[in-house]
């Protein structure tokens, strides 16, 4: 059932990614890729709203949280997860690890995309 939920909300999610970030091209007009970048702060700020109210205010169920977090943020974006984790991290006084994760996503990812695009090119 857990994983029903979460494929359902990553479906709801990515939609909504890809239509919010259509819209944000169209209103800005840019050639910076705005969409992803807002989609991104929409999803973290979104993320976090969520966690942080479910910790002290509103219980969530372990199926409405997987829906709601793992789910369509998920498929909004996974960089909410990544900002999610690092800001525990660093709440928890973990900051060499805090670190790691901050940069090492950001370089293995451009390394990694590099690479695939390399290696397909």
């Amino acid at each position: 059932m857990n994983l029903l939920v979460i494929a359902i909300g990553g479906a709801l999610g990515s939609v909504a990614r890809y239509l919010f970030s259509l819209w944000v091209l169209r209103v800005s007009g840019t050639l910076f890729p705005i969409g992803t970048f807002a989609v991104n702060v929409v999803g973290c700020a979104v993320f976090g709203a969520i966690a942080g109210a479910a910790e002290q205010r509103v219980p969530l169920s372990p199926d409405l949280r997987a829906f709601l977090l793992i789910g369509v943020l998920g498929g909004f974006t996974t960089f909410s997860s990544y900002a999610f984790e690092s800001f525990s991290l660093l709440r928890d006084g973990q900051f060499l690890g805090a670190a790691f994760n901050l940069a090492g996503q950001v370089v293995a990812g451009v390394a990694g995309l590099w690479a695939g695009y390399v290696i397909t090119n």
